[in-house]
């Protein structure tokens, strides 16, 4: 028992394990440490949950790169609730209280949701490199059902990797009666896995983002540059104009991903390697609460960097639809309103009605036994005297300048009409 609490004490790889007791049990580390968890953890978990709601609910936000998006989303949630909440309870009792299962339950949870969003920002990072640098192929590579795909394999795979951990986990009980979770094997036994694990979800993809959005970046620059003016590179440049706020936005991701993670992964590792491990309260504080608000910043870049999402967000918000459906739908309505009225006054012809500011300009042309014949009808607010057969003919009607609105009215075979927009001082004819 004694090897198994040294064993973890010296390394400290677990992101919800405690620093030394002198230190964690004062009153200002642990103000500190709750305020600051529930502050991040109560954001991240809030903003991940809109951003899974605003995809899911809106069809045009229903891309291939929002669903990476989203199972980023749900990758830090569960970071957030598996990692964060149960720092709070650490700092406040200062032992573990979730037993032999939720040590192992909880930790899992932890790498589960660490190295699926490692892996969903890798593939969102490969689905920008394909849009911009291979848009021909990227018609049938970057689908959402192939994301979808992407995104259940990913999480296949990481489900059953991390399975790994079940074997390397006990609860440990210190000479002092605190009760903590940590690992039950050696240093020798789990560090090769650390390392391995280490490589897979973070050296591995950040070596893999630094070379993609450099040849992203190579592509956009190009494209601002005047002598590419080919006819069929100049089409794809204007493509790639169309996805610079994007890549902008998810390269932001990517580099918070690795500065955040980088205080907490280098003093793990260095730990791994050291026989006097540093593990400094305040360190390890500011290490995990860099973690956390890793989880916590995306919703923020969205809003901040993405127009969709930001409107989104805010219909999202205010319980209604966004804001690009709502116009449509307002104007759809008008459409229709517009249509109802105008098929009610071409049902009204028999019945005496007045109407102001519209100029009717009536030009009708017949053609008989071979001579063409031209009637002009004036009206001035009075009913016609006979009914004006306008199937034959064609009809020129002329709206004002009172801005008045433009007929829909459907044309037959053999009649056409044409709007004019021009009027006369001497006839000005209304209906």
């Amino acid at each position: 028992m004694n090897d198994n609490v040294s064993s973890r004490i010296d390394t400290p790889t677990n992101i919800s394990l405690t620093p030394s007791a002198a230190v964690s049990e004062s009153l200002e580390y642990k103000t500190v440490s709750v305020f600051l968890v529930l502050l991040v953890c109560g954001v991240g978990i809030v903003g991940n949950i809109m951003v899974v709601l605003v995809v899911l609910t809106t069809r045009h936000m229903r891309t291939p790169t929002n669903c990476y998006l989203v199972s980023l989303a749900i990758a830090d949630l569960t970071v957030l609730v598996a990692a964060g909440l149960p720092n709070v309870s650490d700092s406040l009792t200062g032992t573990w209280v979730f037993g032999h299962a939720g040590c192992l339950g909880i930790t899992y949870l932890q790498y589960l949701g660490i190295n699926v969003s490692s892996c969903s920002i890798t593939a969102f990072t490969v689905e920008r490199y394909i849009a911009i640098c291979h848009p021909m192929k990227a018609q049938t590579v970057c689908t959402v059902s192939r994301a979808k795909r992407i995104i259940a394999g990913v999480w296949i795979f990481t489900c059953v990797y991390c399975m790994l951990w079940f074997f390397l986990l006990d609860i440990q009980v210190s000479q002092d009666g605190h009760v903590q979770c940590g690992y039950k094997v050696k240093r020798e036994l789990y560090l090769p896995i650390y390392l391995i694990d280490f490589a897979i979800f973070y050296v591995i993809p950040l070596l893999l983002a630094i070379v993609l959005y450099g040849l992203i970046a190579r592509i956009l620059y190009l494209s601002s540059t005047p002598p590419l003016c080919l006819a069929g590179v100049q089409r794809c440049l204007r493509r790639c104009h169309g996805h610079q706020p994007v890549t902008k936005m998810l390269a932001v991701v990517v580099i918070l991903f690795a500065l955040l993670w980088m205080p907490y992964r280098t003093l793990v590792l260095i730990n791994s390697f050291v026989s006097t491990p540093y593990l400094d309260a305040w360190f390890l504080l500011f290490c995990r609460t860099c973690i956390y608000a890793n989880s916590a910043i995306n919703p923020v870049i969205y809003n901040a960097m993405s127009q969709k999402f930001r409107s989104a967000f805010r219909g999202l918000y205010r319980c209604q639809r966004p804001e690009g459906n709502q116009r449509l739908s307002m104007i759809q309505t008008g459409f229709s309103t517009v249509r109802d009225i105008r098929t009610s006054q071409a049902n009204s012809n028999g019945t005496d009605e007045k109407a102001s500011r519209v100029i009717l300009s009536t030009d009708m042309t017949t053609k008989q036994n071979g001579s063409g014949h031209q009637e002009t009808a004036a009206v001035n607010g009075k009913k016609a005297d006979h009914p004006l057969n306008i199937s034959p003919p064609t009809f020129s009607f002329g709206v004002g300048p009172a801005g008045d609105e433009k007929s829909d009215w459907p044309s037959s075979t053999n009649t056409t009409v044409n709007f004019d927009s021009h009027t006369t001082n001497d006839q000005q004819e209304n209906v």
